[in-house]
């Protein structure tokens, strides 16, 4: 009996080749991706690395995205080596030049007085738009659409559509109550055996049956 595609192949739809299950063209050990997550690009998936942008080793801040997820051509992932500051007078990065300008730096903060927000989260079987983009330290909870061109710059709750820039609520694919059981469900982490055995019940809206399924 089959049980879905295997999430070790680089192209799981050949001779289609411009999606990937992502993890598998990973390089960076600071980007963690799970199981059957794909990118699909119109031009080149492995660059999807290339669109994770301002990302430095040095700053050690992570993309970590969960199991299941779909994720549009052209989406960015702006990361804390983006980061001014914009309380002082000028928003200028002067210390990473040197030369005596590090001397803003103090033992507050080792890389720089640059904002830092922390990882980039992206929940499990989340889709996010064509050309998406988002900001530093969000994260993005279970089930979430992100819509095309969105510009997410804050968290975005487990099974809610944002849109637009900055991102804002457009509605709620489940309320707060029904999201928080499928959250519990947490079909995502299931065997592809069973995954694939209650596929019809994960594919409909009945979440009772879903229950029963965990079970």
């Amino acid at each position: 009996m089959l049980n879905g595609p295997n999430p070790g192949m680089r192209y799981p739809m050949e001779p289609y080749q411009n999606l990937v299950f992502l993890k598998n063209f990973i390089t960076r050990p600071n980007i963690i991706v799970g199981d059957y997550t794909y990118y699909d690009d119109f031009k080149d998936p492995l660059n999807f690395e290339q669109n994770v942008i301002y990302h430095f080793d040095f700053i050690g801040d992570k993309l970590i995205i969960g199991n299941f997820c779909a994720i549009a051509s052209g989406v960015k992932f702006i990361m804390n080596g983006a980061n001014h500051e914009s309380a002082p007078i000028s928003t200028f990065p002067f210390a990473i030049f040197r030369n005596g300008w590090e001397k803003i730096n103090d033992s507050a903060h080792p890389t720089g007085k640059f904002p830092y927000k922390g990882d980039t989260v992206i929940g499990n079987d989340v889709w996010i738009g064509y050309e998406a983009t988002i900001m530093p330290g969000v994260t993005i909870g279970d089930g979430a659409v992100i819509a095309s061109k969105a510009v997410v710059t804050k968290d975005v709750a487990p099974y809610t559509i944002v849109g637009g820039n900055p991102a804002k609520l457009i509605r709620r694919r489940f309320d707060e109550a029904d999201a928080a059981r499928l959250q519990k469900i947490a079909w995502w982490h299931w065997s592809a055996e069973k995954i694939t055995e209650h596929l019809l019940v994960i594919n409909s809206g009945d979440i009772d049956a879903l229950e029963k399924a965990a079970l």
